[in-house]
């Protein structure tokens, strides 16, 4: 299959199967795609949390808009960026990026100042604009990853930040939640979209050519 197939194949399931599982090994292919997608400068502002304990599940479904979704998946996946930029931050990055280069530390210090002067001198406020922008390569990566493996995915900013932030403690750790995917199984039988059309606008009003 090529990837245009599997993302013609892809659709946001409106019901899942909550008696079927995904494969730990799809999990983690689809883990690893969002792990290896580009970000700016490098530095992988955020993380991605994997929930499948039922008890976390019905909590943050509390703050769900489509709560039987969140609810009844198999896999609960969370796009969280860093809350802002820190020089700490972002020193741990370059340093683990020379190690793993067997470069010498402060090989790119110069370029890591530049990073410092721009980030560092701004409100967390834009700062978390720039980071949580980054996640969104991470999700659509991980859509194309799923709809390869022919894995029922849902792309979901339909919730309540807070309560996913508290339920999962994300404060602590320095993040802030942005977008959820849900993977699962879906139910043929209440996933209503599932037999529609897929409908994209025309490739002539969706580009705009310069020549």
């Amino acid at each position: 299959m090529s990837l245009i197939e599997d993302l013609k194949w892809r659709h946001a399931v409106k019901a899942y199967d909550p008696e079927q599982k995904v494969s730990q090994e799809d999990i983690d292919k689809i883990v690893e795609a969002a792990r290896l997608a580009p970000t700016s400068s490098g530095l992988q502002p955020f993380k991605v949390l994997v929930v499948e304990n039922q008890t976390l599940k019905e909590e943050l479904a509390k703050g769900a808009l489509n709560p039987e979704c969140m609810r009844e998946c198999s896999h609960v996946l969370i796009f969280a960026a860093w809350d802002r930029y820190t020089a700490e931050r972002i020193d741990q990055v370059y340093d683990y990026t020379t190690d793993e280069r067997d470069l010498p530390r402060g090989r790119f210090g110069s370029y890591t100042d530049k990073l410092k002067s721009i980030y560092l001198n701004e409100a967390a406020e834009r700062n978390f604009a720039h980071t949580a922008r980054q996640t969104y390569i991470a999700l659509g990566l991980a859509l194309a990853q799923a709809a390869e493996l022919r894995v029922d995915s849902t792309p979901a900013e339909g919730f309540d930040n807070r309560i996913v932030d508290e339920v999962l403690g994300l404060e602590k750790l320095g993040l802030k939640s942005v977008s959820l995917m849900y993977i699962g199984v879906a139910d043929s039988s209440r996933d209503w979209i599932s037999t529609m059309k897929k409908v994209r606008v025309s490739k002539e009003d969706f580009v705009v050519e310069y020549k």
